[in-house]
């Protein structure tokens, strides 16, 4: 019975509530959509909207002819299909001219370096290939790689961490192997080898992120789905479990019965598919373009991914909502712009610790600072609240804290918040909401 009016439901929401619901057929299309899974203080975003530079905030969808930069300390990154990671340190600045599939499948990505310092990791499945181009070289990666591409006025370096990489330029091909840079003078166009790698600061941000992703990405998710970027979030951010009638369910840690998955994000307009629903948390990617939202008796809401996720969603599926819950609905008013909303609380932060409020979700938590989140959780259960430290490696390097570089605007009730252009600001808003029990 709850299957059935859950069904029913679903069919509902789409149908009525959702009435600009827009899929993105990527098995049809040759277009793809990648994810901005990484933004700590200044990072801007040309989304080829035709509004220019914006503000940059967490999971926002990336398409074809997207452009970031980041300064003042700001660092940022892009996630593909596979996980594979582009880490963009400060002053630093690229384009996205090709993100493809090829008649065969596999994906074609092309990145355009035009200053700064870039990481990439490469993990090379099934036949995709990356491109990144610097000045009158490209680097090839076709194999598992990670590597670190520094483009500066008038020189450039390829290092390579971990693999080997193609080069071709102006002097000719080159292979660079692991353990072994590739320093090019960019006015008389030639290059030199070295068999070591010097390190720059920012090569520990990069090493923490390496970590994170080895630590928590698991292959296992391969079966349900060929996209696996963002699973590994949902293993540090929250746990697998199994209701009866719904199967195999994901819920974020530091929730409790007065949340919902739509307290914080934004609807922000994209190109080719129009406004989609942009989630505010850490771990807000897979479930908000995979599988559905459903209201569990019992157990609040939780993500429930089905046997494949091969659908992509640019707003939410939701199924057997509790009654008066109000479904977010995408924006009416004409324009290119984001609308962000928040009606939940964040992480509070001062120094090295951080205070956590039920029902944050894992707002303002940075991925790997803190460990064990599930005990906390718990705590923060029978509290309300708890505080705790995080490792001071993960704090940004500006000395800022941000939650994923989103600032929700202050709490505006159950609405759409104001448009939020080019050049303007917003502030953190919401305070401790009491945990009820599952």
């Amino acid at each position: 019975m709850i299957q059935a009016k859950g069904f029913a439901m679903r069919l509902f929401l789409v149908a009525v509530v959702c009435p600009l619901l827009s899929v993105l057929c990527l098995a049809d299309s040759h277009a793809r959509v990648v994810r901005l899974s990484e933004v700590e203080g200044s990072v801007q975003i040309d989304r080829n909207t035709g509004q220019g530079y914006e503000k940059a905030f967490l999971n926002l969808p990336l398409t074809q002819g997207a452009k970031i930069r980041t300064q003042d300390g700001g660092q940022a990154a892009i996630e593909f299909e596979d996980g594979s990671t582009i880490r963009l340190a400060s002053d630093s600045e690229i384009d996205v001219p090709e993100l493809s599939l090829g008649d065969s499948g596999a994906k074609i990505s092309s990145i355009h370096l035009q200053e700064g310092t870039a990481y990439v990791t490469f993990f090379g499945s099934k036949g995709d290939l990356l491109d990144i181009n610097f000045a009158r070289e490209k680097v090839a990666f076709s194999q598992p790689v990670h590597a670190r591409i520094i483009l500066g006025d008038v020189d450039a370096a390829v290092s390579v961490y971990k693999g080997d990489v193609a080069i071709t330029g102006p002097e000719g091909s080159l292979e660079v192997a692991k353990n072994h840079t590739a320093n090019f003078d960019l006015i008389d166009d030639h290059y030199k080898l070295a068999n070591n790698i010097e390190q720059y600061p920012s090569d520990a941000w990069d090493k923490q992120e390496s970590k994170y992703q080895q630590q928590y990405s698991d292959a296992s998710y391969s079966k349900y789905s060929p996209y696996a970027y963002g699973t590994g979030d949902l293993s540090y951010y929250g746990n697998f479990f199994t209701a009866p009638g719904y199967g195999t369910l994901w819920q974020p840690y530091f929730v409790g019965a007065g949340w919902d998955p739509f307290m914080n994000g934004a609807w922000a307009f994209n190109p080719g598919f129009g406004y989609g629903w942009v989630s505010a948390y850490p771990w807000g990617w897979t479930p908000y373009h995979y599988g559905s939202w459903a209201f569990v008796p019992g157990y609040g809401w939780a993500w429930q991914p089905g046997g494949a996720w091969m659908g992509w969603n640019t707003v939410p599926v939701i199924l057997n909502p509790p009654a008066g819950f109000a479904a977010p609905r995408p924006p009416t008013l004409p324009g290119q712009r984001i609308f962000p909303i928040n009606r939940g609380p964040v992480t509070a932060a001062t120094g090295n610790k951080v205070q956590i409020a039920s029902n944050s979700a894992g707002l303002g938590i940075p991925r790997g600072s803190i460990r064990n989140l599930g005990a906390l959780s718990h705590t923060v259960e029978q509290k309300g609240f708890v505080t705790t430290k995080v490792n001071s490696a993960s704090i940004p390097s500006s000395g800022a804290w941000s939650h994923g570089g989103y600032a929700p605007m202050p709490r505006s009730g159950a609405g759409m918040g104001r448009p939020m252009t080019a050049g303007s600001s917003v502030h953190s808003g919401g305070g401790h909401t009491p945990v009820s029990h599952h």
